[in-house]
């Protein structure tokens, strides 16, 4: 009869097999994919009329780092520009980056493109909108009305991507291949997104004058902070790491842990696993999905079936890109597969002035978003960083009552001490650190990115020219910090407490994944999308 610890023991060791495994597959599929620069895009090459018409809606709040390079990138695509239809939102005409906006329509004068400014929107004045308090979809709601053709681009407006970008994404939507040079259209997709990465721009900024102060000079701590002023950078290596070190634990999350199970989870693809930076699908897949007359899985009398169609159905959440993805990928459509992600392209997420703290905010801020979106992911989630699952594994190897491990005539024997417990955990913890090393390496190289003159510095990678570089110390020092705090972090988030601050407001998401902003001023819910029912719309309590 078996112990309870050694049955622990013994789930310890499955589960931590089992992240090894998916592990190992995101690692690999980020080799094959991530290595070298993808194809040429094909619907480019098509004929003009069958070339499909795309409307891209970049969403901005305050002045991100590099602003108006990662907003320009879309006016350089390779994608034919009279096919294309751009639509930048902003809250108010006062929001900083709405100069910025008026910038890029003067500096690219032939394309079809418009800022759409949300307190001028005459449907969300009606106090009967029905919208909910969601900000950002508030922001981009008027752009999802007037969307030009049927295929949607939500493009986050701190996001760089590379000039063969949009042809990709379109391929990959509509299935567009080539085959012996002859186009082929197999099986399309009903929502393709990309690979995020971070790249923490401080250092860069701070050594390079010209080309630095202009960043920082448009830089703010990433979140759509209304800040107009520049990151300034302390003296003291303490103070620096304490004022600006969020920046890099963000860039060694994404290009490692977040990174290998992204690709890992959709290449299986036993679930939607998405991240709301570059997101494409379309117009007439959003309205059916939306619509409980036609969409059988919004049962009738369910808090989904009473809210709004089309993109104002995802105000009431706050993960408004996971609930898409989640609800498109429920969703019948004859003759298109789930989720498509575009391998070989990343979209690049600039940063500046993310102190820790900030760090750990926005990190509590997602987890309690997604708390009760993905709870059972949420829950287990600590269990697949470095520190945490190497104990189990550890835990598991010197402890679960295997005759292979156990018997002392084996060369495999492992002795059940302490000491040989702590000696595999810092073994694996090591193994797992070098495999991250080589990862993080292999993107921030940017193999797979096609530079050109206007790329910049932060975009090129390390090996090709790019102004960030990151000395195995310096990683080694931001990935042990990442980790450390992965599981306070996650404890925090988890279990004590519900509300959220998200673009300058406070949010409390409730079970039923809904969310409600609260009046911080006065403790009230008569605001606009506030409290209750939002704006006088459905009624979601």
């Amino acid at each position: 009869m078996y112990t309870i610890i050694e049955l622990l023991a013994c789930v310890g060791l499955i589960w931590g097999f089992f992240v090894l495994l998916v592990q190992a597959l995101g690692s690999f599929k980020l080799f094959q994919h991530y290595s070298s620069i993808p194809n040429k895009p094909v619907s480019i090459s098509l004929p003009h009329d069958d070339i499909p018409h795309v409307t891209v809606i970049r969403p901005a709040k305050g002045l991100e780092p590099a602003l108006y390079e990662c907003l320009a990138s879309i006016f350089h695509q390779t994608y034919p520009r009279d096919k294309l239809t751009i639509y930048f939102c902003v809250e108010s005409r006062h929001d900083p980056a709405y100069p910025v906006l008026r910038q890029l329509l003067d500096d690219f004068p032939g394309f079809d493109a418009r800022i759409f400014v949300e307190a001028e929107d005459p449907y969300l004045s009606n106090t009967n909108n029905n919208v909910g308090p969601n900000p950002k979809i508030r922001n981009v709601s008027r752009a999802f009305r007037e969307a030009k053709g049927d295929i949607l681009w939500p493009l986050d407006c701190n996001i760089w991507i590379a000039k063969d970008v949009a042809g990709r994404m379109v391929d990959k939507l509509c299935g567009f291949t080539s085959s012996d040079g002859k186009t082929t259209k197999p099986k399309p997709y009903k929502f393709v997104h990309q690979l995020p990465l971070v790249v923490d721009t401080v250092t860069s900024m701070t050594h390079h004058s010209t080309s630095g102060q202009a960043l920082l000079s448009r830089s703010s701590v990433t979140g759509g902070s209304s800040s107009t002023g520049s990151v300034g950078v302390p003296t003291s290596i303490l103070s620096r790491s304490w004022a600006h070190g969020g920046g890099r634990l963000e860039e060694a999350f994404m290009a490692t842990t977040h990174a290998k199970f992204y690709c890992a989870i959709n290449t299986v693809g036993v679930a939607p696993c998405i991240v709301g930076k570059s997101n494409m699908f379309r117009k007439s897949h959003l309205d059916f999905a939306t619509d409980p007359t036609k969409n059988p899985i919004l049962l009738k009398g369910t808090t989904a079936a009473r809210l709004p169609k089309g993109v104002d159905h995802f105000s009431y959440y706050m993960c408004e890109d996971h609930h898409i993805g989640d609800l498109l990928w429920r969703t019948h459509i004859p003759g298109h597969a789930n989720h498509g992600l575009a391998y070989g392209d990343l979209a690049i997420q600039p940063m500046a002035g993310m102190s820790v703290r900030a760090y750990a905010a926005r990190r509590v801020r997602w987890l309690r978003a997604r708390k009760w979106t993905v709870l059972s992911a949420t829950l287990v989630e600590h269990g697949v960083e470095s520190l945490v699952c190497c104990f189990y594994l550890a835990f598991g190897l010197t402890t679960a009552p295997l005759p292979f491990l156990r018997n002392d005539n084996n060369t495999l024997a492992i002795p059940q001490t302490w000491t040989a417990l702590f000696q595999i955990w810092f073994l694996l913890v090591t193994i797992w650190m070098l495999v991250d090393r080589a990862v993080s390496k292999l993107l921030h190289s940017g193999f797979s990115i096609s530079t050109e003159t206007n790329t910049p510095s932060f975009a090129k990678g390390a090996s090709r020219g790019g102004a960030e570089k990151r000395p195995f110390g310096q990683w080694l020092l931001a990935w042990v910090g990442r980790e450390v705090l992965a599981l306070p972090i996650w404890t925090w988030a988890v279990f004590l407490g519900t509300g959220v601050s998200w673009r300058g407001r406070r949010f409390r998401v409730r079970a039923d994944m809904t969310v409600v902003a609260v009046d911080e001023d006065d403790g009230s819910g008569g605001g606009k999308g506030r409290e209750g029912n939002g704006n006088g719309g459905a009624k979601i309590d």
